[in-house]
């Protein structure tokens, strides 16, 4: 299986002068699961080269062993130092994608209109995708086939406005995720603050913090190994022809 790992490359918050990125454990708990799996992964980014990592993600607070892992792991460093240019890439070369969040995404990946249109084409192509966290909040702009919001009636979550407002966030950031979903339709559900959460629905998987980048991983792979499996018995054998 090929996998997708859509990073942000924003680096500014807001503008209180601090810089923001991606959350590390977002990345690196995914990556490993993808790893396990024997999975082929790829790193890309709206600018390509190594994204902006949001510092306060590696403070020992938020470390864990797999992010301090995923650091002194030269062949996970070599492929987020050339992360490829998002418009470089097509949803036709991949099996799923997955979005990790930090704040940044919510700056540019969220209107990015080649991160809009993968996302679209990922789904229609009957592709699982999956988002964590801010992630979630890149679907504002992707739309489903009929034109209405790619979310609308659709079950999901994301980093909850309480979250946002316990990080200190709320009038920096140009949205919030949990205001954006329920706005554009979608059926949005939450657990406690910073517990594990993720939605399934179809195709769309989201998870609302860093604690549920790893479950929502798993997730993907259990739903993306399943269809691969259901469309090879669908294919007749060579003795069948």
């Amino acid at each position: 299986m090929k996998v997708l790992i859509v990073l942000t490359s924003h680096d500014q918050l807001g503008d209180t002068g601090r810089t923001t990125g991606f959350w590390l454990e977002e990345l690196a708990a995914p990556y490993y699961r993808f790893q396990e799996a024997g999975w082929d992964i790829t790193l890309a980014s709206p600018k390509g080269g190594k994204p902006p990592l949001d510092p306060k993600s590696n403070e020992p607070a938020f470390q864990t062993d797999l992010t301090r892992r995923f650091e002194t792991d030269p062949d996970a460093t070599a492929a987020l130092a050339h992360t490829v240019r998002l418009d470089t890439v097509s949803a036709d070369d991949y099996d799923t994608v997955f979005y990790p969040g930090g704040h940044g995404p919510l700056w540019d990946l969220a209107e990015d209109t080649h991160s809009a249109r993968l996302i679209e084409t990922t789904l229609r192509s009957g592709k699982p995708l999956a988002l964590v966290c801010h992630a979630p909040g890149v679907l504002r702009h992707t739309v489903a086939e009929d034109g209405t919001p790619l979310v609308k009636g659709r079950k999901v979550t994301g980093f909850t406005n309480s979250e946002e407002d316990g990080v200190a966030l709320t009038d920096i950031v140009p949205f919030l995720v949990e205001d954006e979903l329920k706005s554009l339709g979608g059926i949005y559900s939450k657990a406690g603050d910073w517990q594990p959460y993720v939605v399934q629905d179809g195709l769309l998987i989201t998870g609302q913090n860093p604690a549920s980048s790893g479950p929502a991983a798993d997730a993907l792979i259990a739903l993306t190994t399943a269809r691969a499996g259901s469309a090879d018995e669908k294919t007749p054998s060579a003795s069948g022809l």
